[in-house]
């Protein structure tokens, strides 16, 4: 899988919804290797837009498609200055991955010392964890090959993953979580999505 993270500020959620919206309806039906999108915007205006693809060569097929040039042009004009994009080769899978079922999605980014001990704490941590969090439907990380990453996670509602973070984990749980969190070059940026935008073929 690739997935290509677009972010960036804006004014008007209404219009980058629209303009997405736009998107799906007439450009998905031809995305060849389109596995779904997950998108929306935060509190303080920060949007993040994750697009997921079979490969990057697909991404690349759709971005040299002059109808979708045509697109993000517009599309850059509803927001705030030049978004950032970074295009991830490198991605883990959490569960069965984004689900489209959420009600609310919670994107972390930040920096790891060790990107491989990390992938083997999660890797360790989803083993463990079976029914310690219903909440959780999956999640994705898509790392950025610099040892920062974005990781979005899928809740069936923010009020259940409230009420999840509020639980204590199990020891073997915590320890797996403290060591993930030594790994962490500086803090961790959280953009909630209460409103996501989620979109996969039809």
């Amino acid at each position: 899988m690739f997935i290509q993270v677009i972010q960036g500020t804006v004014s008007d959620a209404d219009a980058l919804r629209q303009r997405l919206d736009e998107w799906v309806e007439q450009l998905a039906p031809d995305a060849i290797g389109w596995l779904g999108t997950t998108a929306g915007v935060a509190d303080d205006g920060r949007f993040v837009a994750m697009a997921r693809f079979e490969s990057a060569d697909a991404a690349r097929r759709n971005s040299d498609r002059p109808e979708q040039g045509e697109w993000w042009a517009k599309t850059v004009d509803v927001l705030e200055g030049e978004p950032t994009v970074h295009d991830c080769d490198d991605v883990v899978l959490m569960g069965n991955g984004g689900d489209d079922a959420a009600g609310f999605v919670q994107v972390m980014q930040g920096r790891v010392s060790d990107v491989e001990r990390m992938r083997a704490i999660g890797d360790q941590f989803e083993s463990a964890s079976a029914g310690f969090r219903p909440d959780v439907l999956g999640g994705v990380v898509a790392l950025h090959g610099d040892g920062s990453y974005t990781n979005a996670i899928y809740f069936s509602s923010e009020e259940e993953a409230r009420k999840g973070e509020a639980q204590q984990a199990p020891p073997e749980l915590e320890a797996l979580l403290q060591e993930e969190r030594e790994l962490h070059e500086g803090e961790i940026d959280f953009l909630d999505l209460r409103d996501p935008w989620l979109s996969s073929p039809r």
